[in-house]
């Protein structure tokens, strides 16, 4: 570029602006990465007309600010290339916000494609133009979409008893000509329960088991595709196969009362088609589509498993020429009857495969297949033999003693594969409609001898990112890490479900709350927990009453406080996590509805919340052998769990009436709240003891964690918590659910990070330890799996975390967003550095950028700290040293206050330093 003196640029402009040509490295510095639409990235087939557009800003030094921010939105990506927005320019807007940007442009359109890129000002320069994204609108309301419901709403003669749950998939053709040059075409989907798309041959897209359920009379989700490149000139053919997911319910007839049944599986389907010429249309569904029931899905049920007869296929039925002569014609039924949504969150993908560790023969020829670790989703294998010859699988968590598979604890569940050889050549299998909890396969009528190699397992979950790593020098707390890693992931299906392997695969909300925090650290789950916020507010009925679980598949309203309250605490971790005001602004009416609901028909006059129904969920019994032989399925209802947690909540309805800007509300829950608390300690605190109610662990733990111990009775009571831990449970803990959530970080919180540690470390019941020397890979249901009942006994849950992980993060490694300022653009680094542990190294990627935490002992007693704070944000990092000169970074003294880091005070006998983006190695 030739730069002349009629440009008018400031001489010190123009000589920065040539200097930097010359280096060849414009902005080598910082730069814009991860733009993301709806936290999405380069969605296809979104319903949001003003979307939110977020990026992070990078770079290589210290101390970097956004000051400002310009955006561009094009039609078309020639016209980004040319630094032009013919849909929105933002101008340069002064903000220093990276997250939740909401377009502001002309008016979007229905089954339209944009293109976008932002560049940003800092305190050190300005950015480069980031890469383009895109974002595409799908279909915007009910009225977009054409065509009608098909579907068979009735059984065939191979689907058996009228009443039982065995229902074969369904598979619908349809063919058209393209006579024009094909610019772009974008396929929406809504197949209920689960669907697979396929175009001229092959399968669109690599999700499974989609689209994500939903209580599908209130909402269903649709799924966008970009098949330009799979269609044709000339003639071409769709095909779809629809299976059951949770539409057509699950084994659960024979209790209509208590589950619920939407109806036989349907689809609806538009193919919308732009010319090269500028002319559209549409391909959807009607009668003029084919279907049939007959097909090699022969049943497929999300307990039972699927069953599949390769005799039966028909080759080549989703390609065009196929004769359908012998289909029938497809019907019109009755749609769903919930709002048409696009899916937001994440797919179901085969994310990871393993190989088996063993395959061991049975005497009567069957193998069982061991693949080392517990997860969820399916087994693919290859087999050669005959025609007609049927292989059955059969899967399983464990072994019993004698070596076989160990299946009581799947209640009801068959959890079976069955497969039909179409014979000759060989042949792969893995299921589209089921998927199981396993580590272990049985395999019987497998013609020849299995090679370990036939064999792979394919775990499926939400194709969700891990943002979060950790390691220490404790293996135990590694390979606890890694048995969380594998339990969350496999109980992601769309919703946090509870277990993947028996009768039931539900959303019940007791199971997660403060442990949504915990899973937060390690993956990038806002999109989920969205999801179940509004899966929770569709369900609120009509009194302000909220259910057990969400979606509410089961007919379970048992008005408790620690469940539907899930519905508060995640709002909050959102929020908090990553600055979306709307996760408590979109819900705030629900959460007061239910409040006012609990209030009125629960709450004394005496402020006592009088109903409870599950207690402190699965406490452990006093040894593993006094539990021998008994269900976990008791319930110990205890009002002071209720009531406590009903304080908790007009704590959390303060913050958010303020956050959203009703001051009346706030001032109302304050006083509830100070009458609750002082009702409290009249009912539950025995002061002559210097504990609350029964001196149960949880009963003490949930007062001091929610702040509701009068202050000159806190040290009383934090030291009778103390030494219940110490002394009377000999080191360990006594929780359920719900005195797990608070356990952890409550310890460090009253100066016994020490008691944390210690249970943490454990190996003796009940402790996660114990879970490992016992052969666990995941996270069990009970404390004592090894001695309980089977009825109750899942060893893939993840309740028993607590806030393990939370403690993991914000306690051990120190990474902590700042309330005041969400989404970690202040980061409190605070770690507790107990003794026993040599290192501790963690990061979190969250929507601010990269954030990391490495502390190690040295040999010369120092401990060096290497910390990583994202540009645009900043730290209060706090050091356990008796003074600022004893602290030093890479090399040199920080006591005095530079730029960079500056000098706070000290609070609490530590050395508190505002430290500004980059990276940095302490020593102390």
């Amino acid at each position: 570029m030739l730069w002349r003196p009629d440009n008018h640029l400031p001489m010190k402009k123009l000589l920065l602006s040539a200097l930097l040509l010359l280096t060849g490295s414009l902005f080598a510095n910082e730069r814009i990465a991860r733009l993301r639409c709806e936290e999405m990235t380069d969605p296809i087939g979104i319903d949001v007309l003003q979307p939110r557009l977020s990026w992070e800003l990078e770079s290589d030094r210290r101390g970097v600010l956004q000051t400002a921010y310009r955006i561009l939105v094009a039609t078309d990506k020639t016209l980004l290339d040319r630094d032009q927005g013919d849909m929105w320019d933002s101008g340069e807007i002064e903000s220093d916000a990276t997250s939740g940007i909401k377009y502001a442009g002309k008016p979007l359109q229905r089954n339209s494609y944009y293109y976008w890129k932002v560049k940003a000002n800092t305190n050190k320069g300005e950015t480069a133009w980031s890469e383009p994204a895109l974002w595409q609108v799908g279909l915007l309301q009910f009225q977009d979409w054409v065509g009608q419901w098909i579907g068979f709403d009735r059984r065939f003669p191979w689907d058996g008893d009228p009443q039982g749950s065995r229902l074969s998939a369904r598979y619908f053709r349809k063919e058209f000509d393209c006579d024009k040059e094909i610019r772009s075409a974008t396929a929406y989907i809504i197949g209920l329960g689960f669907y697979e798309l396929r175009i001229n041959g092959r399968k669109i897209g690599d999700r499974v088991l989609a689209p994500v359920q939903t209580e599908f009379t209130k909402n269903v989700k649709y799924n966008a595709f970009d098949v330009t490149d799979a269609l044709k000139r000339g003639r071409n053919a769709i095909g779809i196969v629809l299976g059951n997911g949770m539409y057509f319910t699950m084994q659960q007839f024979q209790q209509a009362f208590k589950i619920k049944n939407f109806g036989y599986p349907k689809v609806l389907f538009n193919l919308a088609i732009t010319y090269a010429d500028g002319s559209s249309r549409v391909i959807f569904t009607n009668d003029s589509w084919k279907g049939t029931a007959d097909g090699p899905i022969r049943a497929n049920n999300l307990y039972d498993g699927e069953e599949y007869d390769a005799t039966r296929e028909f080759p080549d039925w989703d390609a065009p020429g196929f004769d359908d002569g012998g289909w029938l014609q497809a019907e019109f039924v009755q749609e769903p009857g919930g709002t048409y949504e696009a899916q937001t969150t994440d797919p179901m993908k085969v994310v990871k495969e393993l190989a088996p560790v063993s395959v061991t023969e049975k005497t009567d020829g069957r193998f069982i297949v061991d693949f080392g670790q517990n997860l969820t989703g399916w087994m693919r294998f290859s087999v050669r033999g005959e025609r007609g010859q049927t292989v059955r699988l059969r899967y399983a968590e464990s072994l019993d003693e004698n070596g076989e598979l160990f299946t009581a604890n799947l209640r009801s569940a068959k959890a079976e594969g069955l497969y039909t050889l179409r014979g000759g050549e060989r042949e792969t299998y893995e299921p589209a409609f089921t998927y199981y909890g396993f580590r272990f396969v049985e395999v019987s009528g497998y013609p020849g001898q299995c090679d370990p190699s036939d064999f792979t397992a394919c775990m499926v979950s939400d194709d969700m990112r891990t943002v979060g790593s950790f390691k220490t020098s404790d293996e135990l707390l590694n390979r606890i890490y890694r048995n969380a890693w594998w339990g969350i992931a496999g109980n992601y299906k769309g919703m946090p479900v509870d277990c993947p392997q028996r009768n039931e695969k539900q959303p019940w909300l007791g199971d997660r709350g403060v442990a949504a925090l915990g899973e937060n650290f390690v993956f990038d789950n806002a999109k989920l927990y969205r999801k179940l916020l509004d899966d929770l507010k569709r369900a609120q009925k009509a009194d302000g009453s909220l259910p057990d679980l969400a979606p509410d598949f089961w007919r379970y309203f048992s008005d408790n406080m620690t469940w539907p309250g899930v519905m508060l605490i995640i709002a909050d971790m959102l929020y908090t996590q990553t600055g979306d005001l709307s996760a408590v602004s979109d819900h705030y009416d629900a959460m007061k509805k239910w409040l006012a609901y609990m209030k009125g028909r629960y709450m004394t006059a005496e402020y006592i919340v009088s109903r409870d129904v599950y207690g402190d969920w699965c406490a452990p019994p006093s040894t593993a052998e006094a539990g021998k032989g008994l269900s976990g399925n008791v319930k110990k209802p205890n009002p002071l769990l209720s009531t406590a947690y009903y304080y908790h909540f007009t704590g959390l309805m303060q913050k958010f009436a303020e956050l959203t800007g009703r001051p009346q509300d706030k001032a109302y829950y304050a006083e509830l709240g100070e009458n609750i608390k002082n009702g409290f300690n009249r009912r539950f605190y025995r002061s002559e003891d210097g504990y609350y109610d029964n001196g149960e662990l949880t009963s003490n733990l949930l007062p001091v964690a929610f702040g509701m111990v009068p202050a000159e009775e806190l040290p009383r009571v934090t030291a009778y918590v103390g030494n219940l831990v110490e002394v009377k449970n000999r080191g360990h803990l006594s929780t359920g659910v719900i005195g797990t959530q608070w356990l952890m970080k409550t310890l460090s919180g009253i100066g016994r990070p020490d008691l944390a540690l210690g249970i943490a470390l454990k190996k003796t019941y009940p402790s996660w330890g114990y879970m490992i020397t016992h052969g666990a890979t995941t996270i069990w249901e009970l404390w004592n799996f090894d001695t309980a009942a089977p009825d109750m006994n899942s060893q893939n849950h993840v309740m028993m975390l607590g806030d393990l992980l939370v403690w993991f993060y914000e306690n051990l490694a120190g990474i902590r967003t700042d309330p005041a300022k969400p989404a970690f653009r202040r980061i409190v680094m605070n770690p507790d550095f107990p003794e026993g542990l040599d290192f501790v190294e963690a990061s979190h990627h969250s929507v601010s950028g990269k954030i990391e935490s490495r502390w190690r002992r040295t040999k010369r007693k120092k401990t060096e700290w290497n910390i990583r704070i994202p540009a645009n944000c900043s730290a209060e990092v706090h050091f356990p040293a008796a003074a600022r000169e004893k602290i030093t970074e890479s090399g040199h003294t920080v006591a005095a206050n530079d730029e960079n880091i500056r000098y706070r005070g000290t609070v609490n006998g530590k050395q508190v330093f505002e430290v500004l983006s980059g990276e940095y190695s302490f020593v102390f």
